[in-house]
């Protein structure tokens, strides 16, 4: 597809994803997963990255057996990690395209340390992957190339900043990253005011593109607080 040719502009750029600390389990199983809602065709015209932070999401879930490798502690500690690579339409976002192609354990154990969980993965794959590629294998590549790429702030540190705003977020992050700015970083935060996401916004050639106002979140006045795991 035209679009891998154009994920080449990425690869070039450094590695620094994020998991702190990150052992792959020896062995992955792969559940089955359901459709949450109905099949949805429609043109793609750009993509987000999403970025869970795991420090919150694994606040009170450290002994949750379905959230292990990610929050336990036995497998590492992890910073910003890969929630999904989401195709966007006008309008409604495809979802759930027909595909035969399953997520296979070997294809999961290789993304653990960007997606903790195989069961994300696998919905991630049947719900979204599916209308972008032919295979797991190629989405997840995708997936790769666009996280290994980034270079993340230290949320750690900025979370003690007494100018933390959802706007500094912003700011760092494309700072951090050249080509980026302020207005193509989505930020999602829960209903206590805890950062939970970040939502980063493409264009079809995969180049930072201004998030609408569904996925850029808050404004930059908004508060934010950043739990740090301690």
């Amino acid at each position: 597809m035209k679009w891998f040719a154009a994920l080449a502009l990425v690869i070039a750029a450094p590695l620094h994803a994020q998991a702190y600390q990150c052992r792959v389990p020896p062995k992955v199983s792969v559940p089955q997963v359901r459709p949450d809602g109905p099949v949805r065709r429609s043109p793609v015209t750009g993509y987000t990255l999403a970025l869970s932070w795991a420090p919150e999401y694994c606040k009170g879930r450290e002994s949750r057996r379905a959230d292990a490798v990610q929050c336990s502690g036995d497998n590492g500690r992890f910073g910003l990690i890969v929630h999904g690579l989401w195709p966007e339409g006008r309008g409604a976002w495809p979802q759930w395209c027909p595909t035969k192609q399953a997520l296979s354990p070997v294809e999961a154990r290789r993304n653990m340390c960007m997606i903790p969980s195989a069961r994300m993965q696998a919905t991630e794959w049947a719900k979204h992957g599916a209308c972008m590629t032919r295979t797991p294998a190629g989405y997840f590549k995708v997936t790769r190339i666009l996280y290994q790429s980034l270079r993340f702030p230290d949320l750690d540190r900025l979370s003690k900043d007494p100018e933390l705003n959802v706007g500094l977020i912003r700011r760092r992050f494309a700072t951090a990253n050249p080509g980026w700015r302020a207005d193509a970083v989505g930020v999602k935060l829960n209903e206590r005011g805890w950062l939970e996401e970040v939502r980063l916004c493409y264009d079809k050639r995969f180049m930072p593109a201004p998030c609408d106002r569904g996925r850029f979140g808050p404004p930059d006045s908004a508060d934010v607080k950043i739990w740090r795991g301690l």
